[in-house]
């Protein structure tokens, strides 16, 4: 039975084939059903979709597109604001076109569609698409200002070249470094390798795009727009001139306070990672779907007419709550549905709308009002749900299952654990799964009996099944219509009585069941679940969303271990925080993989462990900034925000490369001595890149950190937020923290450089 707005109707479910465009597809069946309206009679609507994936779906995407037009919009505010100039904006900016351009050209080519989760990669990535192309412009600015200042100016064009290859190097160098920390993350599976896969294509795609574009198309533009010198380079802009006055201020502190320094960051960094270890935990962040799906489960056994009548009292009580725009519910589930289930049990969509209250506060309106029910109640998601499905077999967040044969042994298990497990805070719809003893009516065949009159025991039940279950024996055609005969047994014959007197064909006549069988009434099990050949029974429950995961599961396992099982049942803990669980430990070895992948490119690099480890000492800065982000906003720390950890550490390296290159360059071609007029002199002239490049990719950022609760920006969210936080305190740290340790390390590094380009017949490179 189901119901629509608390009116009879006939739920119609539409699933898609894997591979299905679902928005397509979504757009092809509304259609048909314009089509079907026409042919119904008056009173009789089949264009009230109650829910609809796609509109999920469809806001994700123009929300995360709108996120994309937006950072570009702050990429670019950003580099007017430095480089007061233009043109040298214009010829930055095309990095991001034709990046993006490119990106989609591969996903053409790879069979890959436009999601959420790949225009979230572009919308992670677009701050960072323009780093090449600034430092390469930047550099290119600066070196036309002192060709144009110069005695003997040299031809534009060389002037161009050189300063794009001056940089080329550590470009490409620092993009391999980000591109690789990216790499390991292919290496996850399960659910967060299928939803976080897509994302680091786009990131990856996109980030080489813009490597190519900065190394063969920024100079080209830069030649036709930057190449005349009344144009090149005016006075340095505001902005700039304060910061370095700043900057030179900071380092100066820094420089005669160096060991203060490194062990206050030290301080610092040992801080966030004990405050890390302090973060909620969660598996991935929280969907906002616009809609709800509850399941209410009456006591096995109920008939269709009283559930049927529960079913809309407790869609009238839904109706109540102001943000329900529609209600649909279903009772029982046929046998051939993706899920068949009994009459007692009801699922019912919600659609919402917005307001004031969140997600957390109408679920939590909803459970209040349908209390008073005689039902288990479970309150999710669509795509939550089947996710939960998907990770432990069962609809819920959390599934203690316990394995045995014995089920009434198993079912007065669970009902203990369910009592006790009531006094963990955060847990709500705590529910055993619903195996209880119901009555049956029990046909024993009895062989010898049945032998006598000419039948096997085959027989007796192929004859049983048929009356009972029913059996089509034929078609009526009515014009166009075809109806099916089906033949079986009348309610009132499926008594106890009615099934002895059932007439079974025998070679000698009909005979009655009773003379060849035992009918018998009893109780039994109203379902066998399975798993892994063992019989299963589940408690499960959702969290309240309030209080972290993490303590709600260690509640429950301090549960376990002081509850003693009987013998011959054994219980397992599964659920979305197992998963996390596992991720996490994934991740963290993939992390580690990645820290390696970095110091094996700088070593090849440097040929030095010292530049090497100046270089890497900027990744744990990010943690600082990471970590207090996540705190201030409120967010778990979940494989998103860890993804977000993942990024940081290549856009942190690439900062201290840009610099370590730049010292080192101009000791070796400039003339600087190696010293602290070195140091403060790279610093300075690098401040501008490194400052654009970091705030591109922290400001563009912002709508993602704005949008917490939009759909499809909350899974972006917490990486949205990992790495704002992580690039104020990495910036912020490494202008101080990169030349402290130059000069205290970095001296026989250089030397022995000199010395190999000395000795080498090589041409001379920029590093």
């Amino acid at each position: 039975d189901a119901g629509y707005q608390g009116k009879p109707a006939v739920i119609v479910s539409v699933q898609k084939q894997p591979g299905a465009d679902t928005l397509e597809l979504t757009r092809r069946v509304e259609t048909l059903l314009q089509d079907v309206q026409r042919t119904l009679p008056a009173g009789v609507t089949a264009t009230q979709v109650q829910f609809r994936q796609a509109t999920f779906i469809q806001t994700s995407i123009d929300n995360v597109r709108r996120v994309l037009l937006e950072a570009a919009a702050v990429v670019a505010i950003i580099l007017i604001l430095f480089l007061m100039n233009w043109r040298a904006t214009f010829v930055s900016l095309t990095a991001i076109p034709l990046s993006v351009l490119v990106t989609i050209i591969v996903f053409q080519m790879m069979g890959m569609s436009i999601n959420t989760m790949t225009l979230g990669g572009l919308a992670i990535a677009i701050g960072e698409l323009v780093d090449d192309a600034v430092v390469d412009v930047e550099n290119i600015l600066r070196r036309l200002k002192e060709n144009r200042a110069s005695a003997d100016p040299r031809p534009v064009l060389d002037v161009i070249a050189d300063a794009s290859r001056e940089v080329r190097s550590g470009i490409i160098y620092a993009t391999m470094i980000v591109i690789l920390v990216f790499v390991p993350l292919f290496a996850l599976s399960g659910i967060e390798g299928r939803l976080f896969a897509p994302l680091g294509v786009a990131y990856i795609v996109s980030i080489l795009a813009s490597l190519v574009t900065s190394i063969t198309l920024t100079p080209v533009l830069s030649y036709y727009f930057l190449s005349q010198a009344s144009r090149a380079h005016g006075a340095e802009p505001r902005l700039l001139r304060l910061l370095k006055r700043g900057n030179a201020r900071a380092l100066d502190w820094a420089l005669r306070r160096r060991r203060g320094l490194i062990a206050g960051v030290a301080l610092a960094v040992a801080l966030a990672l004990a405050a890390a270890a302090q973060l909620p935990r969660a598996f991935l962040p929280p969907f906002n779907e616009g809609t709800l799906t509850i399941n209410l489960i009456y006591q096995p056994g109920l008939s269709l007419e009283e559930s049927d009548r529960l079913g809309r009292i407790a869609e009238n009580l839904i109706r109540d709550v102001p943000e329900v725009v529609s209600v649909g519910r279903r009772t029982g589930r046929a046998e051939l549905d993706e899920h068949a289930e009994g009459v007692h049990s009801s699922e019912i969509d919600v659609d919402l709308r917005r307001s004031a209250r969140d997600k957390s506060q109408v679920m939590a309106d909803i459970r209040a009002r349908l209390a008073p029910l005689p039902a288990a109640l479970n309150v999710g998601q669509p795509i939550s749900h089947r996710l939960d499905h998907m990770l432990s077999g069962v609809r819920a967040e959390i599934a203690l299952k316990i394995f045995g044969e014995d089920l009434d042994v198993a079912r007065a298990h669970a009902e203990s654990l369910r009592k006790r497990l009531a006094g963990v805070p955060g847990l709500v719809d705590l529910q055993v799964e619903k195996q209880v003893r119901i009555p049956q009516l029990r046909v024993t065949v009895d062989y010898e009996r049945a032998a006598l009159y000419g039948l096997t025991p085959a027989a007796v039940t192929l004859a049983l099944e048929t009356l009972s279950n029913g059996r089509t024996v034929s078609q009526i055609v009515e014009g166009t219509r075809r109806f099916d005969v089906v033949l079986r047994l009348s309610d009132e014959d499926r008594s106890l009585e009615g099934l002895r007197d059932l007439s079974l064909p025998a070679p000698a006549g009909a005979i009655p069941l009773r003379m060849v069988a035992d009918v018998t009434e009893d109780d039994g099990p109203n379902q066998i679940l399975r798993e892994n050949g063992q019989r299963r029974l589940a408690v499960f429950a959702n969290s309240d969303g309030r209080r972290d995961m993490s303590a709600i599961v260690a509640d429950i396992r301090r549960v376990l271990n002081e509850t003693q099982a009987p013998q011959g049942l054994v219980t397992r803990l599964e659920g979305a925080f197992q998963a996390q669980e596992d991720a996490s430990l994934r991740i963290g070895a993939l992390s580690l993989l990645s820290l390696l992948l970095i110091a094996a490119v700088l070593y090849s690099r440097y040929q030095s462990l010292a530049l090497t480890a100046i270089v890497m000492a900027a990744i744990p800065l990010a943690l600082i900034g990471s970590v207090v982000a996540l705190w201030l906003a409120g967010q778990p720390l979940s494989v998103a925000s860890m993804i977000g950890f993942i990024t940081l550490a290549g856009i942190s390296a690439r900062n201290g490369i840009l610099k370590v290159s730049h010292y080192i360059n101009l000791i070796l071609f400039e003339g600087e001595r190696f010293g602290r007029e070195a140091v403060l002199r790279g610093s300075q002239e690098r401040l501008a890149p490194v400052l654009m490049t970091a705030l591109a990719a922290g400001l563009a950022l912002l709508p993602l950190v704005a949008g917490a609760n939009e759909p499809g920006r909350e899974i972006l969210h917490p990486v949205a937020v990992t790495i704002f936080g992580g690039l104020i305190s990495a910036t912020a740290l490494d202008a101080l923290l990169t030349p402290v340790l130059f000069l205290m390390f970095g001296r026989k590094a250089v030397e022995r450089i000199a010395t190999q380009r000395a000795a080498s017949l090589k041409p001379a490179e920029a590093y």
